[in-house]
């Protein structure tokens, strides 16, 4: 059994001194709605044990047009010019500057991925793609590994493409969508049916399956139970090795 598999939740579901005690990694969602700052994050690192991993997914203003209602957890709004820059990859000093915000809470938390999570109004279109590969080539990564997570109707195909000539990792729920990039796996599963869902122990052991035998991978719990789900398929793993 693969050694290197991260498993955690979306945010934490518990105080972070009882979450560390069973889960050795989570995904930070706080850096996509309204990034903390810069203090805080570097606390959230020294609270917890040097082996912790923190993921974070990066700042809406990066993947998000500024019609999106998360925008409404912006501490300070957009002006005009900004709200028609954000988002989408655009090649703007907006998206750039959340670019480098987020970047900096990578640091202060020791990271080594960041998810860029799009909604499903970014669409497969000439121009998207244009600005991804623009994005991606043009900026420095510091190193980190990038998770991308396009949602709707894209051409599996296509995000192969995309994932291996931008060196991403293709992130996904895969109940539902089958990973472009199985050697390097960033799962979010956010319920089958719903996010009032708990997982079936079946499920949980096709879950394992569905993970690469060497490398590192990420497991992301993103549902009601998502706590209790972890510790359970962390379970089954340990006996499945």
């Amino acid at each position: 059994m693969n050694t290197d598999i991260q498993v955690g939740t979306c945010g934490f579901r518990t105080k972070k001194s009882e979450y560390f005690g069973v889960l050795g990694c989570v995904e930070i969602q706080h850096t996509f709605y309204q990034p903390p700052m810069i203090k805080t994050l570097e606390n959230w690192r020294a609270e917890m044990p040097p082996d912790f991993e923190f993921t974070l997914k990066a700042w809406q203003l990066i993947t998000h047009e500024s019609s999106s209602p998360t925008y409404r957890r912006l501490r300070k709004p957009l002006n005009q010019t900004e709200a028609e820059d954000a988002g989408f990859f655009k090649d703007t000093f907006v998206v750039k500057a959340a670019l480098d915000t987020t970047l900096a809470c990578a640091r202060a938390l020791r990271a080594r991925t960041v998810l860029f999570q799009c909604p499903e109004k970014f669409r497969e279109t000439a121009e998207n793609i244009d600005r991804l590969r623009k994005f991606f080539k043009k900026h420095a990564r510091e190193g980190l590994n990038f998770a991308w997570e396009p949602r709707g109707d894209w051409n599996p195909a296509i995000v192969k493409n995309l994932c291996d000539e931008l060196d991403l990792w293709h992130a996904v729920d895969p109940f539902k969508t089958p990973t472009t990039t199985p050697d390097r796996c960033y799962y979010r599963l956010h319920g089958l049916t719903r996010w009032y869902y708990t997982f079936e122990d079946g499920e949980l052991e096709e879950l394992i399956s569905l993970l690469p035998t060497k490398g590192l991978s990420y497991v992301f719990f993103n549902n009601v139970t998502m706590l209790e789900d972890a510790l359970r398929f962390k379970q089954f793993m340990k006996l499945a090795g």
